[in-house]
């Protein structure tokens, strides 16, 4: 786990000077060490600068460092991540791997790219974003993960001329203190997306020309940074595999997957909340160790929220060192500037991730264990229950012109509407006329359950159109994208996409790895792992997903040996207490940030819209939730605090 970043340009003292402002830029990625290397240049002075910052985890030796040329071919590589099963790649490699000088994943790795190069991806089971150089043919690899466990931004430079083409990093961040994008911009379509869906949806950021690489993409480009080929190398199917998937063939996939994320050469802990994903994580680990695994907990005071003693209880069954973290109002707050400014991009969430990274780094941890990802994979959000049930009830309505379901819909909701005063209710009732107006498109339909605000209420804040931009609060390619992968899947199999690109993807997975690497801790996260995800993927619906919400195939699984009576209670999901919070010791900085107008505009919001919505919430109006405030909130502060505006 590491963070990386690189130059495709002139081999000079500017362009080496913009890639250590980057590699500063993430100390906290890698706090065990740096290291830098560059490629001989061209007849015209082009070529690769690499750069790596290193959180040692596997081979602790110099030889694991980074950037790593292979000795026989020259290859050069940087890397985030792990592969995991790199033993049995090694094995793959056989004589080949003879003079490896690392006992670590990244050798393996680069060996196997220099000898097979584009081909040797599909072998990677684990978590990566790498950017690989071969000296021969004077290519730069860059690839991500099948899932997008891992990111890597990428600025190509628009304008001819110049001593750079492409620059490339793990946080974007990392680009700004580059000094290569000039002045940067805010992208009023990043705008857009925070006010859907609370976070930036990718391949776009919150900065105008920089991109993400989408999950399981490859690019390739030459040494002046034009590109040879980009492509997925990894897909979700448009339908459910062959052949199908049994229960016990399952248990092999998950159980093989959860040994090989315990290799570590360092400390190892597993971060468990008390609900079932992250206890199977911590069942399994424990199983598959050789010694009692260590597990954490976030307590709150707040005892409505707090599942510290769910969590104690379901330790002890499983024999694990606990311990337990309380996390106080006060603590939270005198912490809350280095958690924010955690956030790589503007987002609502992420904050706990950092909370509970910061007390298990704290604690002598560099690697932990969590349980993200059971829910997209077993349906155990509510979306799986509800979004079914709207979208039958709604094909029969094809027949009808929309409009008349809508306006019965807008007739039924108006008492909802005038109850809302300033800013009427933006939630669940309240968007019915708008669910209505999407018909059986499963996919309008699961976007605007998610929706921070309904449509009309966006426009206030953000004009008709900015507003525009997006398709359903998505990017144009990404809402085709997510269309082919889920046009002939049944819909709970549909939703589960979903939330896997979108929930899991681009939500959770990109803010807890800049939580957790904000406080230089490797979070990994088994559920969440390509040859699972295609083991799933082949079970039967009614294996996979009845009863829906209960995740019953990965309580037998992952639960085996505890007492079902420790997971019989409901399901709350690990939050932080945020509505009390900001009512109380965040109101003062969020009173101060969002009324100010000149603040709020320079990040493309409406000032009078954002000022009216934010008394509405302290006046306690309905259908007004915290998620709503805070995701204005942060994505003003991220703003002002990069220098990023309109």
């Amino acid at each position: 786990m590491c963070g990386i970043a690189g130059i495709i340009g002139k081999v000079d003292e500017a362009n080496r000077e913009a890639l250590r402002r980057m590699s500063a830029a993430m100390v906290h990625r890698g706090p065990d060490g740096s290291g830098t290397w560059e490629s001989a240049p061209d007849g015209g002075g082009w070529g690769a600068l690499l750069a790596h910052r290193r959180l040692a985890i596997l081979d602790l030796s110099p030889a694991g460092a980074q950037p790593m040329v292979d000795p026989v071919s020259g290859h050069a590589i940087v890397f985030n991540g792990e592969i995991y099963n790199f033993h049995e790649l090694r094995e793959r490699l056989g004589a080949r791997a003879a003079d490896l000088r690392s006992t670590g994943d990244t050798a393996v790795m680069l060996r196997s790219l220099a000898l097979h190069g584009r081909d040797a991806l599909p072998w990677l089971r684990g978590m990566f974003a790498f950017a690989a150089w071969d000296p021969a043919s004077r290519t730069l690899l860059l690839a991500r993960d099948p899932l997008g466990i891992k990111p890597l931004y990428l600025a190509r430079r628009r304008d001819p001329g110049g001593n750079w083409a492409l620059a490339f990093a793990s946080e974007l961040r990392a680009l700004l203190a580059s000094g290569l994008l000039g002045t940067p911009r805010l992208d009023p379509r990043a705008v857009a997306s925070v006010a859907w869906n609370g976070f930036v949806v990718g391949p776009g950021t919150a900065v105008e020309g920089v991109e993400l690489l989408e999950p399981g993409r490859l690019l390739e480009v030459d040494g002046r940074g034009a590109p040879r080929e980009e492509r997925d190398f990894w897909t979700i199917p448009g339908a459910a595999p062959e052949p199908p998937e049994d229960e016990a063939g399952l248990a092999r996939v998950l159980e093989e997957g959860l040994r090989l994320h315990l290799a570590s050469d360092v400390p190892l802990a597993v971060f468990l909340s008390g609900g079932v994903d992250s206890s199977a994580v911590a069942n399994l680990a424990q199983r598959a160790a050789c010694a009692p695994v260590h597990t954490f907990t976030l307590a709150f005071e707040e005892q409505e929220l707090n599942e510290g003693p769910a969590a104690r209880r379901i330790a002890a069954a499983i024999g694990t060192h606990h311990r337990e973290v309380v996390l106080t109002e006060g603590h939270f707050v005198s912490r809350l500037e280095a958690a924010v400014d955690g956030l790589d991009q503007p987002t609502f969430d992420g904050l706990n991730a950092y909370y509970m990274s910061l007390a298990i780094r704290e604690a002598g941890f560099t690697v932990a264990l969590v349980g993200t990802g059971g829910d997209e994979l077993f349906g155990g959000y509510s979306s799986f229950r509800d979004l079914p049930v709207l979208h039958r009830w709604l094909r029969p309505l094809r027949r009808l012109p929309r409009r008349l379901p809508v306006a019965a819909a807008r007739l039924a909701t108006a008492g909802l509407r005038r109850s809302g005063g300033a800013v009427p209710p933006q939630t669940r009732w309240a968007k019915l006329p708008d669910m209505m107006a999407r018909g059986d498109d499963l996919l309008g339909l699961y976007q605007m359950a998610y929706a921070l605000f309904l449509p009309g209420f966006q426009r206030e804040l953000l004009g008709s159109e900015v507003a525009g931009a997006l398709v359903d609060g998505l990017p144009p390619l990404q809402r085709a994208r997510l269309a082919a992968e889920t046009r002939r899947r049944a819909p709970l199999a549909a939703i589960s996409v979903m939330e896997q690109r979108l929930f899991l993807g681009e939500r959770l997975l990109r803010d807890n790895d800049a939580a957790s690497m904000a406080a230089s801790i490797e979070q990994r996260v088994p559920l969440v792992d390509q040859l699972l995800f295609e083991a799933v993927d082949r079970l039967p619906d009614a294996a996979r997903y009845r009863p829906v919400g209960k995740k019953g195939i990965l309580r037998r699984i992952g639960l085996r040996g505890l007492d079902p009576a420790l997971f019989d209670r409901p399901k709350s999901g690990f939050v932080l207490p945020f509505d009390r919070w900001i009512r109380a010791g965040l109101r003062a900085e969020m009173d101060r940030t969002l009324r100010d107008a000149q603040a709020v505009a320079a990040a493309g919001l409406e000032p009078a819209a954002v000022a009216r919505l934010w008394r509405a919430f302290l006046d306690g109006a309905p259908g007004l939730y915290w998620s709503r405030v805070w995701a204005l909130y942060v994505l003003v502060r991220w703003c002002h605090r990069h220098r990023v505006f309109r």
